[in-house]
């Protein structure tokens, strides 16, 4: 019983890094300018097509030894997802959010729902007509990378696999990136002080418009990474992937309490190990995969009763 825990914990901290690294995008975003961007997902879709054409412009390299995969490929491939993903984000602040600032918040909450939508049609109706691309309307499979696609690592009894220690790696190295960069880099400073008072930030000198593209451009570099980490998780990626990946990351987030870094990570990690312990030790018909999604959000709506602010909360002076 105890193996089978703690094989359960290590799947859900997996599964929960895979979450935070899109919450972390969330939040970052809200903590600037106050806007649920649920393109977001969407965000961490074409990251993941973005690393998937980059296999393909490469070559499609497969008998490579886990040197040069590890080394040379995984990293181009990560290149190739955040540069899709980056490109992508700006254009949105730029084209759709920048000219809604001042409206009332429901413009740019249906504007980011008709972002979502576009995003995805767009990925459909292309990626599959280009010459040497496989149709993104069913499941692509994502390039296998030696060292880490379909190997694991055997501790004791528990069964860990490549492809999560390299999301959960991936979650230490971002955060802690972020973390140095909003507190220890001038950029930095300055979004925690947009975070707090932007007309007072502007008055100061601060250039907002700046600030805000590059909190678009941190989120999507978390998102991704994120989006390499799902396709090297499940070998597969599609164009609808982002919806319920967004959702979950979104629910991660008010889970930790949204505008707060740290509570994106925690509630991120939460709801990956309660998903991975209730669909083990639930008994009966309400156990099982058919239902995580289902606790899931019980959590969420059990916490936000009971702390409404979130496990974290959400303090000013930790917002990116």
């Amino acid at each position: 019983m105890m193996d089978l825990f703690l094989q359960q914990l290590v799947n859900g901290l997996s599964l929960g890094a895979l979450y935070a690294l899109i919450a972390v995008g969330y939040t970052v975003v809200y903590g600037i300018v106050q806007l649920i961007n649920f393109a977001h997902g969407e965000i961490f879709m074409v990251g993941a097509f973005g690393a998937y054409t980059t296999w393909v412009v490469i070559g499609r390299p497969t008998d490579l030894s886990p040197g040069e995969a590890l080394g040379v490929v995984l990293p181009l491939m990560i290149l190739g997802g955040v540069a899709v993903s980056v490109s992508v984000a700006l254009l949105m602040e730029r084209l759709a959010y920048r000219p809604l600032r001042g409206a009332p918040r429901l413009a740019p909450l249906i504007t980011a729902i008709g972002i979502s939508i576009a995003l995805q049609e767009i990925v459909r109706l292309f990626f599959g007509r280009l010459p040497g691309f496989p149709d993104s309307r069913q499941n692509v499979a994502f390039p296998s990378v030696r060292g880490i696609s379909g190997a694991s690592t055997r501790i004791g009894e528990v069964l860990v696999p490549n492809s999560a220690i390299f999301t959960l790696v991936a979650l230490a190295l971002c955060t802690a990136f972020l973390w140095f960069f909003v507190n220890r880099t001038a950029i930095g400073r300055a979004m925690q002080a947009t975070s707090q008072d932007p007309d007072t930030a502007r008055l100061m000198g601060i250039d907002v418009d700046r600030v805000i593209v590059t909190a678009f451009g941190l989120g999507a570099v978390l998102a991704a990474v994120a989006g390499v980490a799902h396709g090297l998780r499940y070998n597969a990626i599609d164009f609808q992937m982002g919806f319920m990946a967004g959702m979950k990351a979104f629910t991660a987030a008010v889970l930790g309490g949204i505008g707060n870094i740290n509570g994106a990570v925690v509630g991120g990690l939460v709801l990956g190990v309660a998903e991975s312990m209730a669909t083990t030790f639930i008994p009966g018909q309400f156990g099982g995969s058919a239902w995580k999604d289902v606790w899931a959000f019980a959590i969420l709506i059990l916490v936000l009763v009971f702390r409404p602010q979130g496990l974290l909360g959400a303090k000013v002076v930790d917002r990116a």
